[in-house]
């Protein structure tokens, strides 16, 4: 009976309404805090610099990504009125929104940023609304490169991972052997684990990765620091308005069009994790509860100092890899974020994980990403419409990143917006998909 009841915990974790036992789910939710932590704190920690806080506010801006982050995970698993799409994932604070939120931040201040994204994330509820009238602009061809464009990009992350991260940039130890040897441990691990491992061992290769890697770098000495660990306090929670609100026209204009690229890039995530960890398209009712959830969460955000959040591609390849979906798992995760967010010394804890070894764990998932983006996007007929829509918005988009002087000449705001290969794919893609005709054939 013991041994049935051990099979059974074991495929709950495979089903939405499973109830694995904590301790078959707890190393799947460590797996995904540890793929989104660095993701959801760096963010902050470069908004502080460019708006020149103090290190106290820096702190509450980290913890603040970390509370709306386990609260927007939470919702989007169980909706409220609407707001939430009633599948897992992890949310965290979006990388895509840094150029925008860089320059409000220089420009106007801190206060600017939540003043925009309170009216931004009003707005964006509508999109999510009216999900059901626009989704046919958004064909699996459009989501799909979309989602392609999100996995390419990732790539850089993850060897700026590999080589040690900003901080070896800035001390010039970029890319040192040992930085290396950590990522290549790392990554054999996992995928040692994910390709020749069995039950549980499968599925918690990344884990089982980071846990190795870890353990070298402490052997390694001089590379985890656990200083801020020492300094950080215990407990502390954010005050509402602590950056205060502040309202600029052109600053609001920015963020909504982010809202929209984001809300898009939503709609791959979540179609992506459908696909992926329940082999079927996304709802309309479930990608615009994904949409209203993020948008709502977004509001709230701007009060207690959150930066807008969406749903974390690695987090969205590592489901597509293990295919753990029960919300079990992700009612841990979010757990998880809430105490580290009103626990500076924990959340200090698991940041002292060393680059390196977070970049060999998620360049698989990364890897997955991509797979999934090319999956949405086989399901049309690559016929030679689809093929170059979607080609030629991949060349425009990963070129003008690759060479952003070329558009030196234009507007800032449009540097900022074409500066991203994520945003400059999605407008051609997006376009191009809606001006030429139909084609049905299959070459």
């Amino acid at each position: 009976m013991e041994g049935n009841k051990a099979v059974q915990e074991k495929g709950a974790l495979f089903e939405l309404n499973g109830k694995p036992s904590f301790a078959e789910a707890f190393p799947q939710a460590m797996q995904h805090v540890l793929a989104m932590l660095v993701g959801n704190i760096t963010p902050p920690m470069l908004i502080a610099g460019t708006c020149g806080l103090s290190a106290a506010d820096q702190t509450l801006l980290m913890q603040a990504a970390m509370i709306i982050g386990g609260i927007t995970t939470l919702l989007q698993l169980y909706p409220v009125l609407g707001f939430g799409m009633g599948m897992p994932n992890v949310m965290g604070v979006a990388f895509a929104y840094m150029p925008v939120l860089t320059l409000i931040g220089a420009q106007y201040g801190i206060a600017a940023i939540f003043g925009a994204q309170l009216v931004a994330g009003f707005a964006s509820i509508f999109i999510g609304m009216f999900l059901g009238k626009i989704r046919r602009f958004f064909p699996p061809i459009v989501c799909g490169t979309v989602v392609l464009a999100i996995g390419l990009s990732l790539y850089e992350t993850a060897l700026n991972y590999f080589g040690g991260g900003s901080a070896a940039q800035a001390a010039g130890t970029f890319g040192a052997p040992q930085f290396w040897i950590l990522a290549l441990v790392t990554l054999a691990i996992t995928l040692a684990c994910s390709l020749f491992g069995k039950g549980l061992l499968k599925v918690s290769g990344m884990i089982v990765g980071i846990i190795v890697g870890y353990a070298v770098a402490l052997a390694m000495g001089g590379i985890v620091d656990f200083s801020d660990v020492a300094s950080a306090a215990f407990f502390s929670i954010p005050t509402p308005f602590h950056f205060g609100l502040e309202f600029h026209p052109d600053a609001i204009l920015m963020m909504i069009l982010m809202y929209v690229v984001q809300a898009v890039q939503t709609i791959g995530d979540v179609s992506s994790t459908a696909m992926g960890g329940f082999g079927r398209d996304a709802t309309d009712k479930e990608l615009g509860g994904a949409i209203k959830g993020q948008s709502i969460c977004g509001m709230i955000g701007a009060v207690i100092g959150g930066l807008p959040t969406d749903p974390y591609s690695q987090n969205v390849g590592l489901i597509c890899t293990t295919k753990v979906v029960a919300k079990r798992v992700f009612v841990i995760v979010g757990a998880i974020m809430l105490v580290a967010g009103v626990c500076p010394k924990l959340m200090a804890l698991m940041a002292t994980i060393p680059q390196p070894v977070l970049g060999g764990a998620t360049v698989t998932v990364f890897a997955a990403i991509t797979l999934s983006g090319i999956q949405l996007i086989t399901e049309q007929p690559l016929n030679y419409r689809n093929r170059m829509i979607v080609g030629i918005a991949l060349a425009l988009g990963v070129g003008i990143e690759a060479v952003p002087d070329i558009l030196q000449f234009m507007p800032q705001l449009a540097q900022n917006v074409l500066g991203s290969s994520l945003m400059v794919a999605f407008l051609v893609v997006f376009v191009l998909n809606a001006i030429v005709p139909e084609d049905d054939s299959e070459n």
